[in-house]
């Protein structure tokens, strides 16, 4: 297995969409990050991986690890389906550090052969690993079996998380009702990461939260407690909700002694077209860092003529402001920055090229003056067909996406409700088939994937009324 990925990297890393500083994989395909942790001095990320074609198949954990969150160095397949248990697939889960070895805890998945491949059995199982590369799967797999009996479906019953808690193991599952298709999050405890007992049904959805609930993660930041999940199955409301599934937040309490979450909202985490299943883990010094998946289901991945498909969001810091998370990048991609072009105080009357800013990888940072500028956009990747487009008109305090004239890919728009005030801050990271817009110090973010051509490397800023007004202008070359 790992000799095939070796030999097929010259095929995949370096083409032409293959992302300089995310992560993605060195072949095959890739989705939801798994594991995400800090092990032995490093960040260790697995990953949903099919390493033999790049296309959905039955799911490895990939691996690779960074000391700095921007270079990433591929590892050997940690676990892979090989046992009764997970023959069909080893499914997303998470991390923990426990006696100074790092625990797997991941989702097996059995399509039995009665159901002719209709339905399915999933069941969360544990693999360990003393030098946080060669993994051996727990004789006692699964440690949790299928939950049936609490309500919970038998065939979507996936993605633990794991942590510890006044010296107890959590886990939170994610699931849906058995009879009525309405997401939910199970949650069971154990005191050895080993023998499980279920202690609840923490959260279930109401209205419009969806049939299934994904990829939950736990966790405390900045002293209050926030469950990220990924639903399924949330309608459309304007121009929320646009995406074939969700991924969000809701902040609130969890009663370790009934198990329920008590919370509020359910809150967008990205507002682009690609953003998916995000994981979060915590850094020696206390930050929140989350990864996400940079891609959708259900949509063309023009890579895949490169024998890859997928990858990952830059890692961003989680914060708490106003009673909402802010996302931001973390502070390490400030490694990345090379060359530094600045320009202040720009009145723009008509569309403009700026001397030394352009290129298809970058960070670029504009500070808008929105009180003198009633309109405006700043083209990405322009070349002589081909734009990626970020639109603001004061009078609706609309933020637009648009990546129709992208390249291939999917065309389509994003849009999201600011009230800047006086000043928009954009915060963009470009590489090679992506872009992820960071909107005043991560009020919001909105993540999508382009393919453009690679002569497409202009950036043009345009007035759409009197004057663009900008405060200051910086890129920075990586």
């Amino acid at each position: 297995m790992n000799e095939k990925i070796s030999t097929d990297k010259k095929n995949s890393i370096g083409t032409k969409f293959y992302p300089v500083y995310h992560a993605a994989p060195p072949v095959g395909w890739m989705n939801d990050p798994n594991g995400f942790c800090f092990y032995n001095g490093e960040y260790h990320l697995f990953y949903q991986h099919h390493p033999y074609s790049a296309e959905w198949g039955p799911m490895h954990w990939g691996h690779m690890t960074s000391k700095n969150l921007f270079e990433w160095k591929h590892l050997p397949i940690a676990i892979a389906p090989d046992r009764f248990y997970d023959k069909d697939g080893c499914f997303s889960g998470s991390a923990i550090e426990k006696d100074g070895q790092l625990y797997l805890m991941y989702t097996g998945h059995v399509i039995p052969n009665v159901f002719k491949q209709k339905l399915h059995l999933q069941t969360q199982c544990i693999a360990r690993s003393a030098d946080g590369i060669n993994f051996e799967k727990f004789s006692g797999n699964p440690v949790i079996g299928n939950p049936g009996d609490h309500r919970a479906s038998k065939y979507d019953f996936r993605d633990p998380k794991v942590w510890k808690h006044d010296g107890k193991f959590y886990a939170v599952v994610g699931s849906k009702t058995e009879e009525d298709d309405v997401g939910q999050i199970i949650l069971f405890e154990s005191e050895d990461l080993e023998h499980w007992n279920f202690k609840s049904i923490a959260a279930r959805a109401t209205e419009n939260l969806g049939y299934m609930w994904e990829c939950p993660n736990f966790a405390t930041i900045d002293g209050k407690e926030v469950l990220i999940f990924s639903p399924q199955g949330i309608k459309q409301e304007g121009i929320v909700y646009q995406n074939v599934y969700q991924s969000g937040y809701m902040i609130g309490n969890l009663n370790y002694e009934t198990g329920i979450f008590t919370h509020e909202d359910f809150h967008l985490l990205d507002y682009g077209s690609d953003f998916y299943a995000p994981q979060i883990t915590e850094t020696p010094d206390g930050r929140t860092i989350l990864i996400g998946w940079l891609d959708m289901w259900y949509e063309k991945m023009p890579e895949q003529e490169d024998d890859w498909a997928g990858m990952m969001t830059v890692p961003r810091e989680l914060r708490l402001k106003d009673g909402k998370i802010f996302s931001v990048p973390a502070k390490e991609l400030e490694g990345l920055r090379k060359e530094k072009i600045s320009y202040e105080k720009l009145s723009l009357t008509e569309p403009t090229k700026l001397e030394k800013i352009s290129g298809d990888i970058g960070e670029l940072i504009v500070d808008v003056d929105t009180g003198k500028t009633p309109a405006f956009g700043i083209e990405l990747r322009v070349g002589e067909k081909e734009k990626t487009i970020i639109e603001y008109t004061e009078a609706e305090k609309l933020l637009i996406l648009n990546r129709k004239r992208s390249g291939k890919g999917p065309g389509d728009t994003r849009e999201v409700e600011l009230n800047p005030g006086k000043k928009l801050t954009l915060r963009i990271y470009l590489d090679k088939s992506s872009v992820e817009i960071f909107i005043n110090d991560g009020e919001a973010v909105m993540s999508s994937r382009i393919y453009p051509d690679e002569s497409s490397r202009d950036i043009i800023f345009v007035p759409w009324g009197n004057s663009f007004e900008i405060n200051s202008v910086t890129f920075y070359k990586f």
